[in-house]
């Protein structure tokens, strides 16, 4: 059945009670791809993943091939949302970080709550250019780089159908990542916190470090073990620094 709206729930927290923290899946990715790390944080947090359009339950919506548009699609439902929760963060995951960065920048225009904290994973800051060319390349060349890059399972590559669909989204999204760009001083207000998997073949922590200049208010970057896709391996490391710095921004 299709599902229009832009969020899904993945735990069982109630909204008034708990702080809400919604999550922006990487190029190709979906909502569900933050399940692991929502049941990690446990019933204090109302974890909501984005589901951006053309996949899963919404794979007959059109694809999106721009982070602004992207970023359009789910505001009205965060306006919405915003007012009934308890606090709520932004996590973005790779592309999710540039959709999450430039949807806190908006709802800081809209004059919303303000967000407690920003989370960037996996992702060079805006000040920086990476590829370019990933949604140019052959399917055989991004099957490629797929599997090298990890977090698509090889199994679903091998399947025409199942390939034809990933393929279709992943090149989408690649397109609208890798056309992204804003101007060098754009920055959000509140607390910016950087993460990165230690060995991720795409973001250093130079990379990581360079969103410090991206926001006014403290930052902080830290890494784990792992490649691009360190988060389900590092669930709870992850999740306790979610805590405490969702905790931290609540009691002042």
């Amino acid at each position: 059945m299709e599902n229009a709206s832009w969020l899904r729930r993945l735990s069982a927290a109630s909204e008034g009670d708990a702080h809400t923290l919604i999550c922006f899946p990487h190029a190709g990715g979906s909502a569900i791809s933050f399940g692991p790390l929502a049941r990690t944080l446990g019933p204090q947090f109302l974890v909501l993943g984005v589901q951006y359009p053309g996949r899963q339950d919404r794979r007959h919506e059109p694809l999106l091939g721009s982070v602004a548009d992207l970023v359009e699609g789910v505001l009205p439902e965060l306006r919405e949302l915003i007012p009934q929760t308890a606090g709520y963060s932004l996590f973005g995951h790779s592309m999710g970080a540039a959709v999450a960065f430039e949807t806190c920048r908006r709802l800081e225009q809209d004059q919303a709550t303000p967000t407690s904290t920003l989370f960037v994973s996996g992702r060079i800051s805006p000040a920086r250019t990476g590829s370019s060319s990933v949604h140019l390349y052959s399917d055989q060349e991004l099957i490629r780089h797929l599997v090298d890059f990890g977090g698509t399972p090889a199994a679903l590559l091998e399947d025409p159908e199942f390939r034809s669909i990933i393929l279709s989204v992943t090149r989408s999204d690649y397109r609208a990542i890798e056309t992204y760009a804003c101007s060098l001083d754009a920055s959000v207000e509140c607390p910016l916190v950087a993460l990165v998997g230690d060995s991720d073949p795409a973001t250093s922590r130079t990379d990581l470090r360079a969103w410090k200049m991206h926001t006014t208010g403290p930052f902080t970057e830290t890494s784990f073990p792992g490649g691009h896709f360190y988060i389900d391996a590092n669930s709870r490391g992850v999740a306790e620094l979610i805590r405490a710095h969702s905790a931290r921004t609540l009691s002042n």
